[in-house]
């Protein structure tokens, strides 16, 4: 397949697309829009958040060093896209959105019930490279997840939330059929993944 070559964007798509909450010194809250966010370590366990200095979540959050990332499924994707475009300092988005704060365990940032998943960050340093964006490297404390997303063996199943993606302007929902698990192209191959590996070599036969 012949390929067109891009100058330098950002072409790493799609990805993940939260709300952050956080709250100032004097217990105002906010709520915004993040899609430049993903895990940086497991041990510890640390996220980040790339913000642009003018926001003012980058200073409430500043100010507090803590925040809460608020994963949103499908259904609250318009809310989601408002977060984005309007700004707390004219308005107040949690009121306008109706969401329902819930008070942190560890954290003094509430998290929003509406999402059914949450998780509660300290922030540990804060990177200024000098472009568009700061960013926010930060430890997970804490996660808050909904029960219905847990089964009977304690797993939790991140696809039945409906989550959803941002890809260059556009939010898509995340399939929830399955195509492969951690491991699955070295194990013991079961039923699904034989019926992947011979799509996958047709595949590469076409022209």
């Amino acid at each position: 397949m012949k390929k067109q070559t891009f100058n330098g964007s950002t072409m790493l798509s799609p990805v993940p697309v939260v709300l952050v909450t956080s709250k100032n010194k004097k217990g105002e809250s906010n709520v915004f829009t993040v899609a430049w966010t993903g895990i940086m370590s497991s041990e510890p366990p640390l996220l980040y958040i790339s913000i642009r200095p003018e926001r003012l979540s980058h200073e409430y959050i500043t100010e507090t060093m803590e925040f809460t990332v608020n994963l949103p499924s499908k259904n609250l994707v318009k809310l989601v896209d408002y977060c984005g475009v309007k700004s707390g300092r004219k308005n107040n988005k949690i009121k306008e959105c109706n969401f329902t704060l819930k008070k942190g365990k560890k954290v003094k940032s509430d998290y929003i019930e509406e999402c059914p998943i949450n998780i509660e960050c300290k922030v540990k340093n804060i990177l200024k490279p000098g472009g568009s964006h700061d960013i926010f490297i930060s430890e997970i404390l804490c996660t808050h997840i909904n029960e219905d997303l847990i089964d009977s063996n304690q797993k939790i199943h991140f696809d039945w939330a409906d989550l959803i993606v941002y890809s260059h302007g556009e939010y898509f929902p995340i399939n929830k059929k399955r195509i492969g698990s951690f491991g699955f192209s070295v194990g013991k191959k079961k039923k699904n993944d034989n019926i992947i590996h011979k799509n996958s070599k047709k595949n590469s036969n076409l022209k």
